[in-house]
């Protein structure tokens, strides 16, 4: 009964440990998620600053699994070069180690003020910042809490036969430890609660320095499993896998020569502080730190080989499946939400080309255009509702202010292009093939007309993805004087069809086709503007049906 009461209080101990680092994590990620994933981004232009910022990212989160997600998302998707994602993990290997050297030392008395500042700031705080930082608060305080209590609950190990006969037996065994250790890593999804495990199991006598050392190898190992068995759900995209499998090898290759050297290692460690837990931190540090050294001038030959081994899936097999919706990542919100970010430049991009097919439908004989154009419209109803079916997984409680508002951008503006779209396949198209069916020809002004303002869509296209992308306040204001463009375009064109005294074209004249294409074109025009609004009413310069400031447009009568 003593021996399962203590198996208990080990297991919630872990378990206090682990949610501690997991509310550390989340509040991190809410207060700064996306500074910190564009930070990287920006970061992982060469292999020392991303090494540096691999460090940063994960002392910060205190998680190398999310710092794994979020380099492997820009690697996969194409957004950096392998070689520099990877030299990213040994930096966040290393920024792991100092998080363990930290929590090694004795700061048991700081809890207690930790969870009081925290709660303070969590009830009281009115920006929802201070909120989230207090969470990072109380996170903390529960860690050293948990390992306060972890400790006081491994003293009785040693009278505990059946414990001390199983760790033992493998006292003399350096890989039984090493596999022991990896599985504690990998089942806790930490290799921080894994070696703090290792550490309490050492200060208390159960394992000795050589065993321990051979469970740090163990625990570096089992956590460089977690992002890769979490990359691995789409078996044809091979190429997300490249940089998890690249930073396992570096943990084989390094485990492989620790257990070489442990011996000699032990005595060198020992010599430098023989107390245990700083035993164990040490052998942490000079593990990741030696690896990052000696893998970091091999790694364009890494990049390379895994280049080779892990080819990109061919993208043209299927234009509809989603590319950079990567459901490991919807545990951590910033990376989810660039993944859909990513994910509608695509749906924008078969709009694009459904807008040049438009126009050439238009000026051309051929029927295929129009054939084409439905086939593209398909791939955005289907890349449509893989985004908003991946948002709808996002966890809502998780995302900060911030994250909560880009969800809705990115929901938003994926809205207005698949509408956009419907409208290109459904009216104009339909326009165009009615056009080739009943032989009615296009005067030249006309045909240029159309052309011209096909190609003002090309440019509002490209205006919405600036304001989407990097919240342009211009593109934004170019857009909506654009959107007006197109009112007056439109209010032209039936002002020269009235004065004509033409036929409509749904009774049979060509002269009315200019006027249904104008219309249909400033449809498309009012959905990408759409995207200017939100970020416009933020700055205050949108009034309720115009810009602020915009004497011309202010004095403009709108016949809608």
């Amino acid at each position: 009964m003593g021996e399962a009461r203590l198996l208990l209080e080990l297991a919630g101990e872990a378990a206090l440990l682990l949610w501690g680092l997991h509310m550390v994590q989340s509040g991190v990620q809410r207060a700064f998620g996306s500074r910190l994933r564009q930070a990287l981004g920006v970061a992982l232009g060469g292999l020392g600053r991303a090494f540096l910022a691999g460090l940063g990212v994960t002392a910060a989160l205190q998680s190398s699994t999310a710092t794994a997600l979020m380099v492997g998302s820009f690697a996969a998707s194409g957004a950096v070069a392998l070689a520099p994602a990877l030299a990213a993990m040994l930096g966040a290997n290393l920024g792991t180690a100092l998080i363990v050297q930290l929590l090694s030392f004795d700061a048991t008395a700081a809890f207690p003020a930790l969870v009081l500042i925290g709660v303070l700031a969590f009830r009281r705080g009115r920006r929802a910042r201070t909120r989230d930082l207090g969470r990072v608060s109380i996170g903390l305080g529960l860690m050293l809490l948990a390992l306060h209590e972890l400790v006081g609950s491994m003293a009785p190990v040693e009278a505990s036969p059946t414990l001390r006969m199983l760790l033992t037996a493998v006292a003399d065994q350096p890989l039984p430890n090493l596999l022991l250790a990896a599985v504690i890593a990998w089942a806790a999804h930490s290799s921080i609660a894994g070696l703090l495990f290792v550490a309490g199991l050492a200060g208390s006598g159960v394992v000795g320095p050589e065993a321990a050392l051979a469970m740090v190898l163990g625990a570096n190992l089992g956590s460089a499993l977690n992002p890769l068995l979490e990359a691995g759900g789409d078996r044809e995209d091979r190429a997300r896998l490249r940089v998890p499998v690249g930073n396992l090898l570096n943990r084989l290759a390094g485990c492989g020569i620790g257990l070489l050297l442990l011996p000699w290692a032990t005595g060198w460690l020992q010599a430098l502080d023989p107390a245990p837990a700083r035993l164990v931190a040490n052998a942490h540090v000079a593990f990741n730190l030696a690896t990052g050294l000696l893998a970091l001038p091999l790694v364009p030959g890494l990049a390379a080989l895994l280049r080779r081994l892990l080819p990109e899936r061919d993208a043209a097999a299927d234009p509809g499946a989603p590319r950079y919706l990567d459901e490991a990542a919807l545990t951590t919100p910033s990376v989810a939400l660039a993944n859909a970010a990513r994910e509608v430049l695509r749906i924008a991009d078969q709009l694009e080309a459904m807008l040049r097919g438009s126009a050439a439908a238009f000026r051309g004989q051929d029927r295929e255009a129009a054939r084409a154009i439905i086939r593209m419209d398909d791939v955005v109803d289907r890349l449509h509702r893989a985004v908003h079916g991946y948002l709808a997984r996002i966890p809502r409680e998780t995302l900060g202010d911030e994250e909560s508002r880009r969800l809705d951008e990115i929901q938003a503006f994926a809205i207005a292009l698949e509408h956009a779209a419907d409208v290109v396949e459904r009216d104009l198209v339909r326009h165009a093939a009615k056009r080739l069916r009943r032989g009615l020809a296009l005067g030249p002004d006309s045909v240029r007309e159309i052309e011209a303002l096909h190609t003002t869509l090309l440019e509002q296209l490209r205006l919405a993805i600036a304001v989407f992308m990097m919240e342009d306040a211009e593109a934004a204001r170019r857009l909506v004087r654009g959107k007006e463009g197109l009112r007056a375009a439109e209010r032209e064109a039936a002002r020269r069809l009235a004065e004509a005294g033409a036929l409509p074209m749904a009774e049979g004249g060509a002269s009315g086709l200019l006027l249904d294409a104008v219309r249909d074109l400033r449809r498309v025009g009012a959905h990408l503007a759409a995207v200017a609004h939100p970020l416009l009413e933020r700055r205050g310069e949108l009034l309720p049906s115009r810009l602020a400031g915009d004497s011309a447009l202010l004095e403009e009568e709108d016949p809608a």
